[in-house]
């Protein structure tokens, strides 16, 4: 059976130091921190190479990435895993709050939902997910994410909870 594999595939993923971009962006409020990295002012998370998504508009409450997965984000049964979609989701959410959030404060995800809608493969195309901020509470945040394909369609939603804190 090995013998009838393909010729091994590559793909090389780079990035900055992620604490010297994070300890820059604790000195900003969370919406000026994200339109840094969408203005290549700040290099983006490393997470973001790895899983090939960027942020590109970050709103008060409105946070959207997009994404191009190609095979190498493959399950078994050859289709993007579930994974990559729920790692989108919650960083979109994530960040959807983060515009909210004043210089000092931070956030972490305490429960996220998502319900997938439809497989997602690599002639889906880009994917955009976009996050909004349905309560910015003090010490608790929800939000909401949709992401669709390249064609428009709807292929995962997502609800988020997640925890405030004051940054160290």
């Amino acid at each position: 059976m090995k013998d009838a594999w393909s010729e091994a595939r590559a793909r090389t993923v780079t990035w900055h130091d992620p604490l010297q971009a994070a300890s820059y962006g604790l000195k900003l409020p969370g919406l000026e921190h994200l339109r840094a990295i969408v203005d290549g002012e700040l290099p983006p998370p490393p997470i973001a190479g790895l899983v090939q998504m960027q942020i590109v508009e970050a709103e008060p409450g409105r946070a959207v990435f997009t994404c191009r997965p190609d095979e190498s984000a493959y399950n078994p049964i050859g289709a993007v895993h579930g994974g990559l979609v729920c790692t989108l989701l919650d960083s979109v959410c994530g960040c959807a709050l983060h515009t909210t959030l004043p210089q000092g404060r931070g956030y972490t995800s305490v429960e996220i939902k998502v319900n997938y809608l439809k497989a997602v493969r690599a002639d889906s195309g880009l994917l955009t997910a976009t996050g909004t901020v349905t309560k910015a509470g003090s010490r608790v945040g929800f939000t909401e994410g949709v992401v669709t394909d390249e064609s428009g369609a709807v292929v995962a939603t997502a609800s988020s909870t997640l925890l405030v804190f004051d940054l160290p």
